[in-house]
């Protein structure tokens, strides 16, 4: 791990919970001490109480670890804004509907960057019945490949998984889908938008 949590964090968060040393101390079964030293960098938490530490500060481990804050501004949830993260290490791929800390294996994830279809990853969209078949023409090796296509409407996101060595296409529900997405396990996330297939 290259970051543990800075007094100055358990500070911030502390006060900004209302709560004093003492306090903290008693929900942590600590002394106020360790919390002073804590907060003045002569000591740090023990791994073990990192959790209930969070707990009492009212954050997740990741954002107390971190000392930046979550703050999901998509309260909706409107799934049509969500954001996709893929492991490089397993290829795990991971839809949040806001902002969010996710790691895989040990690797801080950023969500991807859509941008839209160009000649060699190019997205098709055809219209069957209730049904959106959705394909890339697109080699498939172990080493580039499509690795999923997904379609994301207001209250639900779509995903089917490929592999290599098969074909990149899908079939989607159409009800209200505004984009669909292709990821290249080299090139990124490439989307269509729904005025290019309406």
């Amino acid at each position: 791990m290259n970051k543990y949590v800075t007094g100055a964090t358990i500070k911030e968060l502390r006060e900004r919970k209302r709560l004093t040393q003492a306090e903290l101390a008693e929900l942590l079964t600590v002394s106020d001490k360790t919390i002073s030293k804590w907060e003045t960098g002569k000591g740090y938490p023990d791994i073990t109480l990192l959790e209930p530490l969070a707990q009492a500060l009212g954050v997740s481990i990741t954002e107390l670890i971190s000392g930046n804050t979550v703050v999901n501004t998509n309260v909706s949830a409107n799934m049509a804004r969500c954001k996709f993260h893929v492991c490089p290490v397993c290829g795990n791929v991971i839809a949040s509907t806001g902002e969010a800390q996710i790691s895989c294996h040990g690797v801080d994830l950023v969500p991807l960057e859509a941008e839209g279809p160009d000649e060699r990853h190019a997205i098709s969209v055809e219209r069957v019945e209730d049904e959106l078949f959705v394909q890339v023409e697109h080699p498939m090796t172990k080493q580039h490949y499509i690795s999923f296509l997904a379609a994301a409407s207001p209250d639900r996101v779509q995903l089917v998984k490929t592999y290599p060595e098969s074909s990149a296409h899908a079939r989607f529900k159409i009800d209200q889908v505004g984009a669909v997405y292709a990821y290249c396990n080299k090139d990124g996330l490439f989307k269509l938008g729904r005025e290019a297939f309406a």
